[in-house]
């Protein structure tokens, strides 16, 4: 085992597990190797978010109330 790895104990959904068992049978592929590659998606796609945050910072605001009031007015709610 590398120096660069870490263990730890996850606990699975019983149905989780057993379906990420028969995934890392299929692909001859470690549970291990499919929850890091999953969260590492899930990393990736929070990266992306804040980006699009970055982006929008300058873009004006409006309450949550007065876009509801506005799609009603207009008819589409």
């Amino acid at each position: 085992m590398s120096n660069l790895t870490k263990r730890t104990t996850i606990y699975f959904n019983p149905s989780i597990h057993h379906i990420i068992k028969v995934k890392a049978l299929e692909s001859s592929r470690s549970i291990s190797d499919l929850v890091n590659e999953a969260i590492i998606h899930e990393f990736a796609e929070d990266a992306e978010d804040l980006e699009a945050f970055e982006q929008r910072a300058s873009e004006s605001s409006i309450f949550f109330e007065d876009l509801v009031k506005g799609l009603k007015a207009d008819g589409k709610i």
